[in-house]
């Protein structure tokens, strides 16, 4: 690993035309090792030519290893990565598929290279990501770091690398590894998140935030908070704050956003200003608290805060808050805002029961079974 650099420097990409040829770039430029780990890896050109890009680094003496999640990249044929093993280079699936454990996905997304250059955010690596998120492409957000950010990343990579096979609870009662904690620096944090027992410290951070919030501003793929967070949320506006979200407008998943917009009445109620992104799949996740930012893997929802392996990183400066807020408002500008009364009067019997039912799955449901599969997890 070579020397990192002493101060965080930050860049933002709102798009997969933007990021993409920046990653593929810096795999070009790696002179001693390369992490990549991501929820959904296709076998599209965009893969191809991330593929392509390892395999040559490889071969160039770079060490490369790769961490895709089973689910998340189940279309993967069986042979992909031959070409990266016959250089020399490690690909795993993290959790491969077995119906006992099947619930606990690896839903973070980064790469590193050399220690000294990372990217984290939404972006999977496929093709449904190219374009400005405008006129093609959903709508993402990640960063490009420097700094001593991403010589942490690496480190936090290797824990998971290490583990992929997730094999019993072993993976989570070893001392060394623990998948909820934060890694604190001078201005930043990085939280990350997993099942088992233990608050999330992703939940717990941003509750801690919002006690004393005046400036609220969601850009979020998947939104069903606990009743905590929606409880803290309501209380920004009560003492004369401000809460602006925006939401999916189209989506990948109906049933996440049937499930949100169960939400809309009440919060429309207590004063929160409801947007819905429009041109393209909202895939983005970015909370801005004040002068505090969060931005990384993890959606606001039950799944991302209790089941799923995630990172988020939290930055407290004013200067990265700044140009969140810069992210926020680009993207509000393509956002239809969500009126309450034309809401209340478009929510037929139907739409009502439908958003209930998809509420109960995401909030009852689905941590129901990740409890289950997980007590039942061979010690």
């Amino acid at each position: 690993m070579l020397p990192a650099e002493a101060n965080t420097t930050c860049h933002w990409y709102c798009a997969g035309n933007a990021i993409f040829p920046q990653m593929l770039s810096a795999i070009e430029a790696a002179a001693v090792s390369i992490c990549l780990e991501t929820y959904i890896y296709a076998a599209d050109p965009l893969g191809e030519r991330f593929r392509e890009a390892l395999v040559s680094a490889q071969r160039r003496g770079v060490r490369v290893q790769v961490l895709v999640d089973a689910v998340g990249s189940i279309g993967l044929p069986h042979h992909f990565w031959d070409s990266l093993r016959s250089a020399g280079g490690e690909a795993r699936y993290f959790n491969p598929l077995a119906l006992k454990r099947f619930w606990f996905r690896d839903h973070r997304k980064m790469l590193v290279c050399d220690g000294r250059v990372a990217f984290v955010g939404g972006f999977n690596i496929a093709t449904e990501y190219e374009g400005d998120g405008v006129a093609s492409g959903w709508l993402d957000l990640g960063l490009k770091l420097g700094g001593p950010l991403a010589a942490k990343l690496a480190s936090s990579f290797e824990e998971m690398f290490a583990r992929a096979d997730f094999r019993h609870k072993l993976f989570m009662r070893l001392r060394r590894f623990d998948a909820k904690k934060a890694v604190t620096l001078p201005t930043e944090q990085i939280l990350l998140g997993g099942p088992g027992r233990g608050q999330s410290p992703i939940a717990t951070a941003l509750h801690d935030d919002l006690m004393s919030a005046r400036n609220v501003q969601i850009l979020m793929a998947y939104f069903l908070p606990t009743r905590r967070l929606r409880r803290d949320l309501a209380q920004v506006v009560q003492r004369g704050g401000q809460v602006q979200m925006i939401l999916a407008g189209k989506t990948d998943v109906l049933v996440s956003q049937l499930a949100a917009q169960s939400l809309y009445r009440r919060f429309l109620h207590e004063g929160v200003d409801i947007f819905e992104y429009q041109p393209q799949v909202l895939h983005s996740k970015l909370i801005i608290v004040d002068d505090t930012v969060y931005v990384g893997s993890s959606n606001l929802d039950q799944r991302s805060l209790q089941i799923n392996y995630e990172l988020m990183l939290r930055f407290q400066n004013g200067r990265i808050a700044g140009e969140a807020r810069e992210v926020f408002a680009g993207n509000l500008k393509h956002s239809r805002r969500v009126e309450r009364e034309a809401w209340r009067a478009s929510r037929t019997i139907w739409r009502r029961i439908k958003q209930r039912l998809a509420y109960f799955i995401l909030v009852r449901m689905d941590p129901y079974i990740a409890r289950w599969q997980w007590r039942a997890l061979p010690d």
